[in-house]
């Protein structure tokens, strides 16, 4: 029992010494006002917090998530064709994919993946 009180002792210790070695060495500097001020998305936190928000980034983020989604679903489509009837299969697949591709028409078609308005 004693000697493993001094060994953790001793780890204890040496733990220690590491953690002020590197607070030491390392070449952090406080007074760096990029690396000081919170991130915001690429928006400047020093600014006025009262300028509009961009609705084409919130529309373009939305638009991915659903797509995203959808892909998440379509993958293990593939891991059950063995298992699942051939017929029902085909589909299930080309009707989700087909729900997919008028979505995606839309969404072009309103212009809301186009970047250069």
């Amino acid at each position: 029992m004693l000697m493993l009180s001094i060994m953790a002792t001793i780890i204890f210790i040496i733990t220690i010494v590491v953690m002020m070695l590197a607070t030491l060495l390392s070449k952090k500097t406080l007074l760096d006002r990029e690396k000081c001020s919170p991130f915001e998305c690429g928006f400047d936190p020093m600014n006025s917090s009262r300028l509009p928000f961009s609705l084409r980034f919130f529309l373009i983020a939305i638009i991915f998530l659903i797509f995203d989604v959808e892909i998440a679903l379509l993958l293990p489509m593939v891991m059950i064709i063995k298992t699942s009837n051939l017929m029902n299969w085909t589909m299930t697949s080309f009707f989700f994919i087909f729900i997919l591709l008028i979505g995606l028409y839309h969404e072009w078609n309103q212009g809301a993946l186009e970047w250069n308005n």
